[in-house]
């Protein structure tokens, strides 16, 4: 019986010591954090993979579709504003981000790096209220083909661009959606409605082109299809820097008390990267830390030097870049942008449909 007893009682430490085993053996849970972002996947994964090694924290990325970019993940967050599933809002503009801050989506934030600023974030790239932040900008720009134009030959103004001489041979990507979205916003706030809706008018009648998306309009100008488009930096750059025969110039604005015949120019809009930290977010720490980190110097710098070649907002690091000189913005701020929005939607559907 004694025996039997100590059997049983070996039996039952031997278990023990595997659950105790197993239990000692198991790792930790890998603390983690989700991403929604409208930035393209080359450029988005290298920095999060990035920010996974320093860190140890794993980031879950969820991205969209190139035609409908941005606005998709727009409405997805609105979906789960209640209950959100993200922690970070990354997003390659900022028409997207402004609506969502108003809404209520946000909370307000200081990033640890507004530290490398003397005076604060700079204003123009950040909510009034500290809901989101921007950094590492680009441009929209008039991009065209090298075999068909000359720089020397190339339209500067948007209103160029209902000449009859490129009748059929400019396009743009879809204007609901990501920046040419805002830059008909801008168009509307610097304009007015009567002028965006008079230009488009005169661009449908000229055979404007639409296309799913930014990087089809390049690849459109590379193939010969179209002779110009309008188009951001990024994707230009991308196309140039693998020899395609693309240029581009940046929108020239009419000197101060010119009232010229169609659409005034008020030069190029710049385009920000935008960050926010969902309210309610369910990695709060976790998210934070990803946040400072896309605000960061250092992705400022990889951004820089990657195809898409957006500038600093660092002085410091846009010296020594080697970038061409960032162009005067259009005077177009992100509460102007978002107040033309719904106008310009209107107009943009009224002329060319809801294509």
């Amino acid at each position: 019986m004694l025996t039997a007893r100590r059997g049983v009682l070996c039996a039952l430490c031997a278990i023990a010591s595997c659950f105790i085993g197993a239990s000692c053996s198991r790792e930790p849970a890998r603390p983690e954090v989700v991403l929604y972002t409208s930035s393209d996947d080359f450029l988005a994964r290298p920095i999060v993979e990035r920010f996974e090694k320093e860190t140890g924290i794993r980031v879950r990325m969820a991205g969209d579709t190139e035609a409908t970019k941005t606005t998709g993940l727009v409405e997805r967050l609105l979906a789960e504003k209640d209950k959100p599933r993200a922690d970070v809002w990354w997003s390659n503009e900022m028409l997207g981000t402004a609506p969502l801050a108003q809404r209520g989506l946000f909370e307000p934030f200081t990033p640890v790096c507004a530290a490398d600023f003397r005076e604060g974030w700079p204003a123009a790239h950040m909510d009034p209220y500290g809901l989101w932040y921007g950094a590492a900008p680009r441009a929209r720009i008039i991009a065209f083909n090298t075999n068909r134009i000359t720089p020397a030959q190339a339209p500067t103004r948007l209103r160029d661009l209902t000449d009859p001489k490129y009748k059929g041979l400019v396009g743009m990507a879809r204007p609901l959606f990501g920046t040419t979205r805002s830059q008909m916003a801008a168009i509307a706030a610097a304009a007015g409605e009567a002028a965006l809706r008079d230009w488009l008018i005169a661009m449908k009648a000229n055979g404007l082109r639409l296309f799913d998306g930014n990087s089809a309009v390049v690849r459109a100008l590379a193939h010969g299809e179209i002779e110009v488009g309008l188009t951001d930096t990024d994707d230009a750059l991308a196309l140039m820097s693998s020899g395609q025969p693309i240029n581009f110039v940046f929108e020239a604005a009419d000197p101060p008390g010119e009232k010229p015949e169609g659409l005034p120019s008020v030069g190029p809009l710049l385009i920000p990267n935008t960050v926010a930290l969902l309210k309610g977010r369910p990695n709060k720490a976790e998210g934070e830390r990803l946040a400072d980190f896309l605000l960061s110097a250092a992705v400022e710098e990889a951004l820089a030097k990657s195809d898409s070649r957006n500038w600093p907002i660092r002085p410091s690091l846009r010296d020594a870049s080697g970038l061409p000189p960032m162009p005067a913005g259009a005077p177009v701020t992100p509460r102007q942008l978002l107040e033309a929005r719904d106008t310009a939607d209107r107009v943009v559907r009224e002329v060319l449909g809801s294509s």
